[in-house]
């Protein structure tokens, strides 16, 4: 690779980094909302918390699906783990809130940071009520306690009843029996049904992740289809060049849908039919916009906020006179904790825990790396008592022992071949015109001094498994929410200490110094023989373009990454301190033999 093709390659990586970073936000910024505008008017959500409860699930009336004017009624029911609101209106639970959970954790020191912000799940609609144009008049349904909770009841004009059990169960659980019942004396035509699950949104309206963590999935019993708000693409053309139609609808399965789950970072909402439904449905809606209040007390609060809707989609049927049919659903409103959703799958037969999103590229098998990494991390914490940072630097300390012989191999391979590069060049100098004897003669000096040129790759391919599990875990793990660490007070975030006056950017120092490491390392590390100069330096100060990429993921991510550069730094150090390798040179080759 000439110098060329170096400066092109890095210049494309640098624009793609402003263009994401500077540009599109130029672009396209949050829409300020118009002067004297309310927080939301009805039928916008309404926030419901208990004291140090933490909102999973809000809901305001039903759109077009309830009469102007119609009271509603709510019924409220606590347990040890949340407490329920159910709603007359479309006779679903309307919000759920997490008493187990603390609110909204401050990320970066920032005295201006809104205080007391729930993390929430968003519910244009409740849960497990009917999507609107489906037979529920004017949506308004009567609520009675029961024994374990609550019944929601509509009696129709033309003699159909629907009856909603609702019955609360421990870990986030809800059962459902949901009848539709004919009491007229002539069969009834009824259109296709929608059950909602609820709306996925952003955990509050600060949370810069918002675009990559909201989504709907669904399950076919074997692996995962997840739908996201890029999905259905706001703008109106890709990049600002290419026209785009945006889509209105996501529609998937084919009578195979074990469940499906609306859900942000840490937080779901997954609803169960006892046998697999037909189809699965999602929506994207606008979310009730926040006040100027909150516009002003957070640079980032997002405008005009999204969400997911998902439901459940069942075909037209038609009902004979007095006949009932049943649906039972399972509805899990909780967090997104891996031992308790698997847990929960092994109970109900669904796989839960792939709600984590720890598959790669669908590859369930990759999977495994960040369980058992998440699995030992809280071994470290609950078992020995170790706070998460120091249990992602157990883990980080385990792992290069795992790996330490081959680090040290490839180590070794890359130091007998920055001792064979004056005898490599000397070939190349040789045999330049001969490029299949050069090539002979290459492998026959490898062969000679027990060498193999990819050597020093393959521990490293060996460890991007591992790398990529550490990652997806790091990311979804609910347990580094406001985990403290030195001076970082949230694992699961950048380690924000102020915003640089003037730049409006934040200043994270551990991604800093991750990035010192790396170039550290990279100097340590012996160059490749035959790599053209430019190109190892451009190798050499690669790392600073991982800082950048990087710089706002989560410090419990660059924790470990930094932990990993000292110790491979202090691992190279050790094998460099070695005697060097002897080289074996080639018999000189006469002119007769050439």
């Amino acid at each position: 690779m000439d110098r060329k093709s170096i400066v092109v390659i890095v210049s494309c990586i640098g624009m793609l980094f402003l263009w994401s970073s500077f540009i599109v936000p130029k672009m396209y910024p949050p829409r300020p909302l118009p002067a004297g505008l309310p927080r939301a008017s009805a039928p916008a959500a309404s926030s419901l918390s208990a004291p140090g409860g933490n909102e999973v699930s809000q809901s305001a009336q039903p759109r077009g699906s309830v009469a102007s004017g119609a009271a509603e009624t709510l019924l409220e029911i606590t347990n040890n783990n949340a407490h329920y609101t159910f709603s007359s209106y479309g006779g679903g639970l309307k919000v759920v809130e997490l008493l187990k959970y603390p609110e909204t954790v401050a990320w970066r020191r920032d005295k201006n940071a809104p205080k007391n912000r729930p993390s929430v799940l968003n519910s244009a609609q409740p849960s497990l009520t009917l999507r609107d144009g489906a037979p529920q008049g004017d949506g308004v349904f009567s609520l009675t306690r029961t024994g374990s909770g609550v019944r929601a009841e509509k009696n129709l004009t033309n003699g159909l009843v629907i009856v909603k059990d609702f019955s609360i169960s421990s870990n986030y659980i809800v059962q459902a029996v949901v009848r539709l019942e004919n009491r007229s004396s002539r069969p009834l035509v009824l259109p296709g049904q929608e059950w909602m699950v609820g709306t996925a949104s952003p955990m509050n309206a600060q949370d810069h992740d918002w675009m990559t963590t909201v989504s709907v999935l669904w399950d076919d019993g074997s692996k995962t289809t997840s739908t996201g708000v890029p999905y259905f693409n706001t703008n109106t053309s890709t990049l600002g060049i290419f026209p785009r139609v945006p889509k209105t609808e996501y529609r998937a399965g084919s009578g195979n849908v074990a469940y499906v789950s609306a859900q942000n970072q840490y937080f779901a909402l997954i609803l169960m039919p006892q046998t697999s439904a037909p189809a699965v449905t999602v929506r994207m809606v606008d979310l009730p916009p926040p006040s100027r209040q909150e516009l002003v007390e957070a640079a980032g609060t997002i405008a005009a906020p999204k969400g997911l809707e998902g439901a459940l989609s069942y075909p037209p049927q038609t009902l004979a006179a007095g006949e009932v049919v049943e649906q039972r659903f399972t509805l899990f409103a909780g967090p997104k904790e891996y031992q308790l959703l698997a847990r929960l799958g092994a109970q109900f037969g669904k796989g839960l825990d792939r709600v984590m999103g720890f598959s790669v590229w669908g590859m369930e098998t990759l999977s495994f790396f960040s369980k058992g990494l998440l699995l030992g991390m809280n071994w470290l914490h609950d078992g020995l008592r170790f706070s998460y940072g120091w249990a992602i630097v157990g883990i980080t300390v385990l792992i290069k022992v795992v790996f330490w012989p081959l680090t040290a191999a490839s180590t070794r391979s890359m130091k007998r071949m920055q001792a064979l590069a004056p005898e490599l060049k000397g070939l190349q100098e040789k045999y330049k015109d001969d490029m299949s004897k050069l090539s002979q003669k290459q492998w026959e000096l490898y062969r000679n001094n027990k060498v193999n040129p990819m050597g020093g790759c393959l521990p490293m391919l060996i460890q991007i498994p591992v790398f990529i599990g550490f990652l997806n875990m790091i990311r979804s793990a609910i347990e580094l929410r406001g985990a403290h660490f030195l001076w970082i007070l949230d694992l699961s975030k950048p380690d924000t200490l102020f915003i640089i006056p003037g730049l409006n950017l934040p200043f994270n120092l551990l991604p800093i110094i991750m990035g010192g490491t790396m170039l550290w390392q990279s100097h340590l590390t012996p160059p490749t023989p035959g790599v053209d100069p430019a190109q190892q330096k451009m190798m050499r100060y690669l790392p600073l373009m991982f800082m950048l990429f990087l710089y706002n993921y989560s410090a419990g991510m660059a924790l470990y990454w930094t932990i990993n550069n000292l110790l491979t730094i202090a691992q190279t150090k050790l094998t460099k301190a070695q005697s060097g390798p002897v080289v074996t040179r080639l018999t000189p080759v006469s002119k007769s033999r050439r």
